[in-house]
């Protein structure tokens, strides 16, 4: 927190490091002020920052009760408790005593979204209506069995995905006629633009089909308000079809009176590149899949990171997306993005966040696997490591490059005087501060 001292405190600070003898009244200052051979010495306009260390209670909790207390604050807890969400929660029980002022819910597990269910598989999804900030993007988690069929459709959005477990078919046509169909794997992913139509199907050849996640980019995005094949077609008159497709109306008396949504069907038995209409038109001429499980990974100090945007997933122009591991004790170095948010989506461990919202506003949340993230644009923040395993998650964006600001590396590139007059640094700090990003920065002693 910040402070401003009143002049008539300044003025005694000024006068208790006065050199013996010096006068300090305020004629005395006015005529000799050419003069430094009687200068206070440099004092900071605020109080220091609290030298108080704020380590997470996660592994704390898990052993014991969780308790609302930290040091001399807080006190234990009389009435009922919900150990089990206080638990996946610590840092809003006994929050650091860092976090001041108010920032809206950046939060959302997929564990709380209502899961459709179907014959086939099933989906869950977060939008705005779930964490109100999240306006530039969506999410849905989906699950399709073995043979099981996202039907035919299409949004008013972009859709990118990318497979979590098991494999899957996508095909695709565009708007020249031009189609694709390919398997994808974990780790790999696709991007449809928006208004292409596409269809998902589960495989078998890893596991009894696959999970997959999708971003949307719109925050207003439904899974359930999707363009499909059969709510479509239940919505035209048979005549009507029976005149578009230049056949007798009675050729339709099977069809669906109602969207199927998932389809439970057969796996098919024949690989995409045997099973592929041959258009008059061709394919499309850039992919709408990137083998995202192979592309080249940075390893750094304290994890690892890839990242995959339209510089070599070219057909994504609106989703861009790092891939980022973090062992135990590690952090993902204080950041901003620029001019994107950031929706982030967690595959393993656990992290905790604080979120800086400028204006002394700032607020830590606690993440486990299959949490998602938002952080607004130009918000500060870190990505800590608070268990014993390495943490893996995704940074998602909405748009066509990754980009990011490195709190250490703008410091490193400020003039040392500079950086020395806002913080008082020593020398010997300044030094260690890296010119190129640290990305990820692993534990240690220092």
């Amino acid at each position: 927190m910040l402070f401003t001292i009143p002049p008539l405190v300044a003025l005694a600070a000024y006068v208790s490091a006065a050199p013996t003898g010096s006068t300090t009244t305020a004629s005395s200052q006015a005529s000799s002020a050419s003069s430094t051979s009687s200068a206070a010495a440099a004092t900071p306009t605020v109080p220091y920052a609290s030298d108080d260390m704020n380590y997470s209670f996660w592994s704390k909790f898990a052993d014991t009760t969780p308790e609302p207390v930290r040091g001399t604050t807080g006190g234990s807890i009389l009435g009922p408790q919900n150990v089990a969400l206080e638990r996946q929660g610590p840092d809003f029980l006994a929050p650091p005593t860092t976090d001041s002022g108010s920032v809206e819910n950046v939060k959302w597990p997929f564990a709380l979204s209502h899961n459709r269910m179907q014959d086939g598989g099933w989906a869950r999804q977060q939008s705005v209506r779930d964490v109100p900030l999240a306006t530039a993007m969506a999410g849905v988690d989906m699950r399709l069995n073995a043979g099981a069929i996202r039907e035919m459709h299409w949004h008013l959005t972009a859709e990118w995905g990318c497979v979590l477990a098991g494999s899957c078919r996508i095909n695709s046509v565009d708007q020249l006629g031009r189609n694709y169909l390919a398997e994808i794997y974990p780790g790999d992913l696709w991007y449809f633009p928006e208004g292409i139509p596409h269809a998902i199907q589960g495989m078998n050849d890893t596991a009894d089909g696959c999970e997959f996640l999708l971003v949307l980019d719109n925050g207003n995005f439904s899974e359930d308000s999707t363009f499909t094949l059969t709510d479509w077609m239940a919505h035209i008159p048979k005549e009507v079809l029976a005149k578009n497709f230049r056949v007798n109306a009675s050729a339709f008396d099977h069809i669906p009176d109602r969207e199927l949504y998932m389809i439970p069907s057969a796996v098919p038995d024949v690989t995409s590149a045997k099973e592929n209409v041959v258009s008059p038109a061709g394919t499309v001429p850039l992919p709408f899949t990137f083998a995202a499980s192979k592309a080249p990974v940075q390893n750094v100090t304290g994890g690892s990171v890839k990242i995959v945007d339209s510089r070599t997933f070219e057909i994504a122009q609106t989703i861009a997306m790092a891939e980022v591991t973090v062992v135990p004790g590690g952090i993902r170095e204080l950041h901003w993005h620029p001019t994107q948010p950031e929706w982030t989506f967690f595959l393993e461990g656990i992290a905790r966040i604080t979120v800086f919202a400028s204006s002394a506003n700032a607020r830590t949340f606690d993440y486990q696997a299959g949490d998602i993230g938002y952080v607004p644009p130009s918000f500060g923040h870190y990505v800590e490591n608070t268990g014993n395993t390495t943490m893996k998650y995704l940074e998602i964006f909405n748009s066509n490059l990754y980009e990011d600001i490195s709190l250490n590396q703008w410091l490193a590139l400020t003039p040392p005087d500079m950086v020395k007059a806002h913080l008082q640094l020593s020398d010997e700090t300044i030094s260690q501060l890296q010119k190129v990003k640290p990305l990820v920065v692993g534990p240690g002693e220092w």
